[in-house]
């Protein structure tokens, strides 16, 4: 693309005014070019942006003929798929709002959701995401209706109507089509969507995001994106829920707004295989991913022979020298070009081979793992945003990545430091606010200016470190102020750790509860003739010497008041499931703090 050709691209973006008006237009250009991607019976199948704006527009005439009117909120749950943007898109250009649900939410969670927002609809796609849902959708006082994609069972439906998904696009295609006009009366103020926050620290809360403050974050995206050379063909593999905002902005609206294809995981357990048939182009993704995918490589390298480990060693040296701005001596370079084929070539070609970049947000990269990851070829643009800021706030540019940062704001962001260090940022896509909780909302917008919680510093050149939540911070007993966040990141690096906690607020010294690395406690396991079971492992005298050995390798790498004293092993691993993780894989700090806080206080 042009530099032209890239302004022209950035200015739709101001031009739009709404997140359908945008689509429609990229549709008509795009037409009979594949969009979405799904893979079904085995293989992958596509549906073109034609095909798809003709289904938007069928859905967005068949629910209004059920009655949704402009401003009223429609509950979508559903994995990631095909439906889903198109459910998303339909809602919007009736002028609705979607209010995107986890798939793993609870009853009580779907309850909290569908009564705060005050939901006229509920759409859900499978029998098994309508199984926590029916129930709350019935005792929700303004739910009149559910969509279902799928057939989810007459069982599952007793005291609301459930039309299903199909029945309601033969009913929307029989309609006047009005639905230009509909679009054309939303305006950039007007509230897309209720992102509700993941809850990591309580009740979650419903962000009211406008459709300005969607396109500026495409904008935002666009014109930091361009510095790779985007192409019209881009491929996407999106595989995080739909329901964070982080993947409905960055991997839903933004390659929806450049023309680019987007492919849905069946899940993290398929993704490496995925990234091989897929060959994407862009990726987005947690650290807990990247964290994931060191481990297994650097376990495969471990297996190697020798001169494969001394090969993938010395690639990795002359990476990380490059990756810090020092210079290549001749035989360095030589090695280095050739290195290139018979190492980096083979990393990259696990990820399909024709990434441009891996965008990181969600929560924090270890920067160690980041350049890991760039000196073996993969690019890693580690980001920073939050749900009330539509999400995206700063990232790394591509061609001066500083991987202990998160980049610096992004074209038309303004960021500074309260006087205790809290991070503000001011821009376009600032929320409008929380949904019905004006306190809330007055007491994190000031002046314009969002109050992020997070503490930061600001370097010379504008790029943003994050310290640690300010909730989270640990302050011990003798004054030392501590991020626990920096400590659990040197301790997941370990690979015979795959989680970590650590405690001490207000106590002399930190502690810490460890989940070990699945793969490496099966392995020791059964090299050491001991069941495969982590329950028994945790309390498993030998085992525990092992951990303790990686908690003593940690140690010798951080300050002195950040040195892990003592340590429990978890019985089990922190997940969804358990509420330890939110869906996005950050930990609930609060959650194994109730679970394990007697665990915790015995260490002392």
């Amino acid at each position: 693309m042009t530099d032209k050709g890239a302004s022209a691209r950035a200015q739709d973006y101001d031009r739009w005014t709404s997140l359908p008006e945008a689509f429609f237009e990229v549709a008509a250009r795009e037409s009979d070019r594949p969009f979405l991607w799904s893979k079904r019976n085995g293989s992958w199948q596509s549906s073109s942006y034609a095909e798809v704006a003709r289904q938007v527009r069928a859905l967005s005439l068949g629910l209004r003929a059920l009655g949704l009117e402009r401003g009223e909120r429609v509950v979508l749950v559903s994995e990631s798929r095909p439906e889903f943007l198109i459910a998303d898109l339909a809602i919007m250009a009736a002028g609705a709002i979607t209010v995107p649900a986890y798939t793993t939410n609870t009853e009580a969670d779907h309850a909290h959701i569908l009564e705060d927002s005050e939901a006229a609809m509920a759409v859900v796609s499978t029998r098994s995401l309508a199984q926590p849902l029916m129930a709350p959708a019935e005792r929700a006082p303004d739910c009149r209706l559910v969509v279902a994609i799928e057939d989810i069972g007459d069982e599952a439906h007793r005291d609301i109507p459930v039309h299903y998904w199909q029945v309601v696009l033969e009913q929307g295609g029989q309609q006047p089509d009005d639905v230009d006009e509909r679009v054309a009366a939303i305006g950039r103020d007007d509230v897309a969507c209720f992102i509700y926050t993941s809850g990591t620290g309580g009740a979650p809360k419903g962000v009211m995001l406008t459709h300005g403050n969607l396109l500026s974050n495409g904008k935002m995206a666009f014109q930091l994106l361009s510095m790779l050379g985007l192409e019209e063909n881009e491929s996407f593999l999106s595989f995080l829920p739909l329901s964070h905002a982080y993947e409905h902005t960055a991997g839903q609206f933004f390659p929806m707004t450049i023309g680019a294809q987007i492919y849905y995981s069946r899940g993290v357990e398929h993704l490496s295989g995925e990234l091989g048939e897929v060959r994407p182009t862009i990726m987005t993704a947690v650290p807990r991913l990247y964290e994931s995918l060191y481990q297994r490589i650097i376990r495969g390298v471990n297996k190697a022979s020798p001169l494969r480990r001394k090969m993938f060693q010395r690639a990795l040296d002359l990476g990380r020298k490059r990756y810090h701005g020092k210079r290549l001596g001749p035989l360095e370079w030589v090695q280095d070009r050739v290195l290139d084929k018979l190492v980096r070539d083979k990393v990259r070609d696990r990820f399909g081979g024709r990434l441009k970049g891996m965008i990181s947000g969600g929560a924090a990269l270890n920067p160690d793992i980041g350049i890991f990851f760039q000196a073996l070829g993969l690019r890693i643009l580690q980001g920073y945003g939050q749900t009330e800021a539509a999400p995206i706030i700063s990232c790394n540019p591509p061609d001066k990545p500083k991987l202990d940062s998160v980049g610096p704001p992004l074209v038309g962001v303004e960021a500074r430091l309260a006087s205790d260090g809290e991070l503000l940022v001011r821009g376009p896509m600032v929320m409008k606010g929380y949904w019905r909780m004006p306190e809330h909302t007055a007491e994190t917008i000031v002046d314009g200016w969002l109050h992020t919680g997070d503490l930061a510093t600001i370097d010379d050149d504008g790029y943003i470190r994050i310290t640690d939540r300010k909730k989270d911070i640990v302050v011990l007993s003798g004054g030392d102020t501590l991020s626990p966040a920096r400590v659990e990141g040197f301790l997941t690096r370990q690979p015979e750790i795959g989680q970590a906690m650590v405690y001490g607020d207000k106590r002399p010294h930190l502690v810490a509860l460890l989940v070990p690395d699945e793969e490496f406690a099966v392995e020791w396991a059964k090299s050491h003739g001991k069941p495969c079971d982590l329950a028994q492992l945790s309390a498993d005298e030998e085992f525990r010497g092992v951990m303790q050995e990686a908690i003593r390798r940690v140690n010798l790498e951080v300050a002195q008041s950040e040195k892990v004293r003592r340590f429990a092993v978890a019985p089990e691993a922190f997940t969804v499931a358990n509420d330890m993780m939110t869906p996005t894989l950050k930990i609930r700090r609060h959650r194994i703090r109730e679970a394990y806080g007697p665990k915790l206080e015995e260490l002392y």
